[in-house]
């Protein structure tokens, strides 16, 4: 792993002259993928077709006639024929596919088809290249004399063609704009022919990219190719709050995620019971409240507009009590096992598990006794046990109470103070044990100690 730490990555300035490009879709994740299809015909013979599809700038498309059957593949770039001049692009697709390409795009029948002129030269490429070094100061300079003009427009992009000699002004306007004494302007300024394009938000959005609320790439500037509209509706169905904030996107519009799963969740309402079907029962009658489409729970209320004696129920258990109601049935409740317990759920807590008290045990908590005799559950009572502990026993009614014990009385002449045992006169006292040492094998000196201790010892026996 350390050797990858510092190794320095070479990323390439514009997406669209990455050298690990395949006909559009980088391997190393840089640049836009959003307009690349996989020929899954390649492989197969007999896969041929005059006319090939090729890319340019963003999500700019275009379909050629390969007239002089020049040998193309995938990601080769090449000079097609524009009006004026010629223009240079990357062939993204080609074979049969490009017939079912066109029809998706719905091209019309009697769309004029340019030619594809050559494989681009590396002089094609050099005047390519100095075309598209222009196209950021061009935008800067044509919204600085777009503002002097009084125009209420915003200009997004600037495409060159690969000549050079022709430039795609790409706008963004609430109202009709008449541009006419801007044309003549840019034209003047940059010597240029000039073309105006109107985009919406949306396309404004996936030209310039950016970071979404999810924390991913915005899915029209990496895979989206066309848009649809989204309605409101679709919020409704998934029980989106309908708050601008949360349901707008980058582009001020409402986020096109929103379409992704609205199919599965009208699927799901659908087997649902209807809203305007309440369930009556022998105390109230039960409102349609809201639902969960996915769990298939709905929950009921006694009220129309507010939430009062909740119920939840599943739409097997809903569906059978309007067949009851049908038939002039009222049940008693609408759940007969309902005893207040909820069940567990099949997920459990994921927010527990991350919990750090997780490990700690917990302490339980002692029933306190009182020491006063009660009644236990078999009718006897219990009496409290000497010293005040909280341990009862019952009480036998068999057994004869004792006497009570009669104190010591002291001996004559004065006792013995308390705590001290009178002492026995028949006592003899004990005999006192005498220490004889070893004999030595010579007979003079002790084994162990001196003479000195030894005869020191002998006078105390």
């Amino acid at each position: 792993m350390d050797e990858y730490k510092n190794k320095q990555v070479n990323l390439p300035e514009d997406n669209e002259t990455c050298v690990n490009c395949n006909g559009g879709c980088c391997n190393n994740g840089v640049g836009r993928c959003n307009l690349v299809s996989t020929n899954w015909l390649d492989d197969i013979p007999d896969n041929n077709f005059d006319i090939v599809e090729v890319l340019f700038k963003n999500t700019r498309r275009g379909f050629y006639r390969n007239s002089t059957n020049i040998p193309l593949k995938r990601g080769d770039w090449v000079a097609v024929e524009a009006n004026p001049g010629h223009d240079i692009g990357r062939v993204g697709l080609t074979g049969r596919l490009v017939k079912n390409q066109m029809k998706r795009v719905n091209l019309r029948k009697d769309a004029e088809i340019l030619r594809v002129f050559r494989k681009a030269k590396p002089a094609d490429m050099e005047r390519y290249e100095q075309a598209k070094a222009r196209e950021e100061d061009t935008m800067i300079r044509s919204r600085k004399i777009a503002v002097d003009l009084g125009l209420k427009m915003k200009i997004g992009d600037v495409e060159y063609q690969g000549d050079g000699n022709k430039a795609i002004f790409y706008y963004i306007a609430d109202e009709r704009v008449d541009f006419r004494q801007l044309i003549k302007v840019l034209a003047d300024v940059f010597k240029i022919r000039v073309e105006m394009k109107q985009i919406g938000a949306r396309q404004e959005a996936g030209r310039i990219g950016g970071i979404g609320p999810c924390g991913r790439p915005l899915c029209c500037a990496t895979w989206m190719s066309s848009f649809v509209s989204v309605a409101t509706s679709a919020a409704r169905f998934q029980d989106i709050s309908l708050n601008p904030q949360n349901l707008a996107g980058q582009c001020a519009k409402l986020k096109c995620c929103i379409n992704f799963e609205v199919n599965t969740y009208v699927e799901a309402i659908r087997q649902l019971p209807p809203k305007d079907v309440h369930l009556e029962t022998k105390d109230a009658t039960y409102y349609y409240f809201k639902a969960d489409a996915l769990k298939r729970e709905i929950i009921y209320s006694t009220e129309r507009n507010a939430l009062s004696n909740p119920v939840t129920l599943t739409a097997a258990e809903a569906f059978e009590i309007i067949a009851l109601n049908k038939n002039g049935v009222k049940p008693e409740s609408l759940k007969a096992d309902d005893d207040g317990s909820k069940s567990a759920s099949p997920f459990g807590d994921l927010l527990a598990q991350e919990s750090i008290s997780r490990f700690d045990k917990k302490k339980k908590k002692k029933k306190k006794k009182t020491g006063t005799g009660v009644q236990s559950g078999k009718g006897e009572k219990t009496q409290p046990v000497e010293g005040g502990g909280d341990k009862e026993k019952p009480a036998r009614p068999d057994r004869k109470p004792r006497p009570p014990k009669s104190k010591r009385q002291p001996a004559e002449g004065g006792g013995q103070p308390r705590g001290e045992k009178p002492q026995r006169q028949d006592r003899q006292p004990r005999p006192v044990k005498t220490f004889r040492p070893r004999s030595s094998k010579d007979g003079n000196v002790p084994e162990n100690g001196n003479a000195n201790n030894q005869q020191n010892i002998g006078e105390k026996s």
